[in-house]
C-alpha cells in the first residue's frame, strides 16, 4: 500500500467520524420526536422549540455525510455508459463526472457562505426559541467546505486513473450503480 492509499484511508476514517457525529444528532432528534409524540399522546404540552432544534439538526446531519460519501464514491452516479465502453474511456468518463461534481459542490459551498453571511449580518434567530442561527450555519458551512478539497482529491485520483489506465486508489465500497 503506497502513501496515497494510506493517507486516503486515514482521511476516510476521519470523515466517517464526522458522519457518525452528525448521525448522533439524528438519533437525538429521533429521541426528542418520540418524547414529544408520547407527550402529546398523554396530553402533555409540546416540547417548546422542537421544530427549531430539528431543522438545525437535520442540516448538520445531512452536511456531515457529504465529505465521506464523496471520498468513498457513494454519491448518485449513472455508470451504464462507462460499463458498456470499459477501459480508458470509462476512466475518462469518471474523471469528467468527478470534475462536474467538484464544480457543483464549489458553487454550493459558495452559496452556503453567502447564506450564512446573510444570516449573520441580519442577525436572524429561530422562530420559537429565538436563538441565533448563524453560528449553527457556520458549522454547517464549514462541514460543507470540507467537501471541496475532498472532491479535489477524488478528481486528482480519477484523472490519474484515466491517464495511467489504472483503477482508483481511493477507498471505495462496492455500491449499486445504474
Amino acid at each position: 500500500m503506497d502513501q496515497f492509499q494510506l493517507k486516503s484511508r486515514r482521511l476516510s476514517g476521519y470523515l466517517r467520524l464526522v458522519a457518525c457525529i452528525g448521525f448522533t444528532g439524528l438519533v437525538l432528534v429521533a429521541l426528542l420526536t418520540m418524547i414529544d409524540g408520547v407527550g402529546r399522546w398523554l396530553t402533555l404540552p409540546r416540547i417548546p422549540g422542537f421544530n427549531d432544534i430539528a431543522q438545525i439538526s437535520y442540516a448538520i446531519v445531512i452536511s456531515s455525510c457529504f465529505p465521506s460519501l464523496l471520498l468513498r464514491d457513494q454519491n448518485v452516479v449513472i455508470r451504464f455508459l462507462g460499463k458498456g465502453i470499459k477501459g480508458r474511456t470509462n476512466y475518462w468518463l469518471e474523471a469528467f463526472g468527478n470534475l462536474l461534481t467538484l464544480a457543483f459542490f464549489a458553487i454550493l459551498v459558495w452559496q452556503f457562505y453567502l447564506l450564512t453571511i446573510d444570516l449573520q449580518v441580519s442577525n436572524r434567530t429561530s422562530p420559537t426559541l429565538e436563538f441565533p442561527i448563524a453560528p449553527w450555519w457556520w458549522i454547517i458551512t464549514f462541514i460543507m467546505t470540507i467537501t471541496v478539497p475532498v472532491q479535489v482529491l477524488v478528481v486528482f485520483d480519477s484523472f490519474c486513473s484515466a491517464v495511467f489506465n489504472t483503477p482508483t486508489r481511493l477507498p471505495k465500497e462496492e455500491s449499486e450503480g445504474v
